[in-house]
């Protein structure tokens, strides 16, 4: 309980910091989210040749390739969660929006936003289990149980960062709907603007 108590106080500090550092920080977020998505596309490159490759291997050659169902599966958390945030931003997560489009304008907007300040602090606090468990991982020097022996802490440290940036993303979509005027939606690169009426 005091664990979390502290990471709620850290929350609310860094809420603040990002409230008045949201001129700085929407543009930082939104260049930081293309650039995950873009590494996002390469791995998922990477895995489609890894994974073609071992079945050419194993099929073809009867030599299959070491590692590869255990390196496939540390770099899936790789693939979604570089990309968490950009997908947040261009609202492209299924949702039922069933309840809100029943809703009033001024309801819907409410809505929206406890939704988002819940979502958020849920994020924050798996953004910092997750932290806690990439730093074992790291600590520990895990790897993989079969050679070539592949670290797990990479993929850890993916979670993390995931929840972290998705977690400041909700927060710029709170501000924005609490006060547009104020705080603008900083879209990204490539994203669509979604506005709650």
């Amino acid at each position: 309980m005091y664990e979390l108590g502290i990471l709620l106080s850290v929350v609310g500090v860094m809420m603040v910091v990002t409230a008045a550092a949201a001129v700085f920080v929407g543009p930082a977020l939104r260049l930081l989210e293309y650039a995950l998505l873009c590494g996002s596309v390469v791995v998922i490159l990477v895995v489609m040749v890894f994974v073609g490759a071992e079945v050419v291997m194993r099929y073809a050659f009867n030599a299959p390739i070491p590692g590869h169902l255990e390196g496939s599966e540390l770099l899936l958390p790789i693939i979604v969660f570089l990309a968490l945030s950009y997908t947040q931003a261009t609202h492209g997560h299924v949702g039922m929006d069933l309840v809100l489009d029943a809703l009033a304008p001024a309801a819907r907007r409410y809505a929206t936003m406890g939704t988002l300040l819940i979502s958020m602090l849920l994020c924050s606090i798996l953004a910092y289990f997750s932290f806690k468990h990439a730093y074992r991982l790291w600590a520990y020097d895990d790897v993989t149980m079969t050679p070539p022996y592949f670290p797990t802490w990479p993929s850890g440290a993916a979670i993390t960062l995931g929840y972290a940036l998705i977690s400041i993303r909700m927060y710029l979509q709170l501000l924005n709907i609490a006060d547009p005027v104020r705080f603008p939606a900083y879209p990204p690169v490539g994203g669509d603007l979604h506005v709650v009426e």
